[in-house]
C-alpha cells in the first residue's frame, strides 16, 4: 500500500501525525502540570511536621526542586530527602524558610525525553537515507538489466 501512495501524501501525513503527536504532548504536559501541582501541594509526609507555612501562606520558592545529596539520604539528616530523594526551598510570607519534599525534576525528564526525540529523529533520517540509497541502487540494477534486454533484441 504504501508503495501506491505519492511522496507528497506522505510528507502530509507524516507532517500531520507530527502535529498530532506535539499537540498530544502540549495538553499531556498542560494536564498534568494542573492535576500535579494541587496533589503535590497537600502531600506532607510525617518527617515534615516542623512547618506548614507553605500550605496556608503566600510563598516564593527561594530554591527549585533539585537532588538531595547522597549524604543527606543515608545519614538521614534532612528529613525531607527520605522519602523522594529531592526537596525544594521555600520562603513563607511570614519569613521562614523552610525545606520541603518535592517530586522528581520536570526539567530532567524533559531534558531526557527531548534526547530521546532528538535520537529517534536521527534514526528515522538515517533509516530513510538507507533505505532511499537502497531503492536507488536496485532502480539502477533494475534500469541495466532492461537496457541490457533490449540491447540483446536489436
Amino acid at each position: 500500500m504504501l508503495e501506491n501512495c505519492q511522496r507528497h501524501h506522505m510528507v502530509l501525513g507524516l507532517a500531520a501525525l507530527t502535529l498530532v503527536t506535539i499537540l498530544v504532548l502540549i495538553v499531556e504536559s498542560r494536564y498534568a502540570a494542573e492535576g500535579g501541582t494541587t496533589r503535590r501541594r497537600g502531600q506532607q509526609f510525617v518527617i515534615e511536621n516542623n512547618s506548614t507555612c507553605w500550605k496556608h501562606e503566600t510563598y516564593t520558592v527561594i530554591e527549585e526542586c533539585h537532588p538531595c545529596s547522597n549524604f543527606d539520604i543515608v545519614s538521614r539528616s534532612v528529613g525531607v530527602c527520605i522519602h523522594t530523594h529531592y526537596k525544594e526551598l521555600l520562603r513563607c510570607k511570614s519569613g521562614e524558610i523552610v525545606t520541603k519534599s518535592c517530586d522528581r525534576v520536570a526539567l530532567i525528564d524533559q531534558r531526557n525525553f527531548i534526547k530521546f526525540e532528538v535520537f529517534s529523529f536521527v534514526l528515522g533520517v538515517l533509516s530513510y537515507l538507507v533505505s532511499y540509497a537502497r531503492d536507488r541502487v536496485l532502480s539502477k540494477r533494475n534500469y541495466m538489466r532492461i537496457e541490457r534486454q533490449l540491447n540483446r533484441v536489436q
